[in-house]
């Protein structure tokens, strides 16, 4: 039975994390509470820095949502070092609240690597998970294919793959409604024997599992939508990733190269451009916020250093929307079926 939350969910938020903290944190934070009044925001950070940058933006920013804190993990810094040497930094610290049960989920668009080190660290990891994984979703000709892994780790083994499929699984179909979503492995080939020792090892796990596996795809599949959910390593999801979300802007780059034509081109131009923007902008990053780190024993979303405010905003909410739907509960009660004796 799906546990009744009585209590409002508290989400923090790195807010010295990104390359443009405390700004676009706070406009973030307070346009997600705009649209979604029933939860609380802790903006963890310095906070004098937070309170003058809320001045700045003409925003009277409660100090009762501040918690201070005295360092900053830089994107440069080796995640392991970090964690150990800057243990009163907004990221060490939001991982920390989220074990101590002092918040529900931590919102971070600080050094990736470390964000997800600490939330593995400090949360701890769900039974039967030896890996956490991010996913991201790409659109496709049935709406969208949800990738895992894209960049959590980059070595991993078969029963890692395998763990990033229940928990894909899960995630897909809890804040996606679909019910029993496909899942392939991403492979050089759809042939059985094509692939790796890491691929077929995988392919194995998955065939004898109750994960509704359909085989094998290759890259030009994903965009054809042929499974709701691809599985593959974080090197290889990483570079698909980045690739997918330079394809709007280079589009752009192509329409902008053609605008000394004809009336009459132009306004096809216009018009192809306009259906050309609906159809990619699921990839761009501010539209999808961040990317959940699965696997975890409490919720992390994970953002872009670039992340604007309205990428914070959906972050947050993302974050909201996990921990409405009881995410940590389903995925322990998935593992117990789908997880295999190693």
């Amino acid at each position: 039975m799906t546990e009744i939350k009585l209590e409002k969910c508290r989400i923090a938020v790195d807010a010295m994390g990104g390359d443009y903290a405390p700004k676009h944190e706070i406009l973030g934070a307070v346009a997600a509470l705009r649209e979604d009044h029933n939860f609380e925001i802790i903006l963890i950070g310095d906070k004098e820095k937070i309170l003058s940058a809320a001045g700045d933006e003409k925003i009277n920013l409660d100090e009762k949502m501040i918690l201070h804190t005295s360092q900053v993990v830089e994107m440069h810094d080796k995640p392991a070092e970090a964690i150990k040497s800057k243990k009163d930094s907004s990221l060490v610290v939001g991982a920390g609240l989220v074990r101590d049960k002092k918040a529900d989920a931590f919102v971070s668009a600080g050094n990736t690597g470390a964000v997800a080190a600490a939330s593995t660290l400090l949360m701890g990891r769900l039974k039967h998970i030896e890996r956490p994984t991010i996913g991201s979703f790409i659109p496709s000709e049935s709406n969208a294919t949800y990738l895992f892994d894209v960049g959590a780790f980059v070595d991993v083994k078969p029963q890692h793959l395998f763990e990033y499929a229940i928990l894909a699984s899960i995630f897909v179909k809890e804040l996606y409604g679909i019910p029993d979503p496909t899942i392939a492995l991403l492979n050089v080939g759809e042939e059985d024997e094509k692939g790796n020792k890491q691929v077929k090892e995988t392919a194995e796990l998955l065939r004898n599992s109750k994960l509704n596996f359909i085989g094998n795809v290759e890259g030009r599949d994903i965009l054809k939508g042929k499974s709701n959910i691809v599985i593959c390593d974080g090197f290889v999801g990483n570079i698909l990733l980045k690739f997918g979300e330079s394809v709007p802007q280079f589009m752009k780059y192509l329409l902008t190269q053609h605008s000394k034509k004809s009336l009459y081109e132009k306004i096809k131009i216009g018009l192809f451009k306009s259906t050309l923007k609906q159809a990619l902008s699921p990839l761009n990053p501010d539209l999808y916020g961040g990317v959940p780190l699965l696997g975890i024993n409490g919720i992390t979303i994970i953002g872009h250093g670039s992340s604007s405010p309205l990428a914070i905003k959906n972050m947050i909410l993302r974050a909201k929307e996990m921990y409405d739907k009881n995410l940590l509960q389903k995925f322990e009660e998935a593992l117990k079926i789908y997880a295999v004796t190693k």
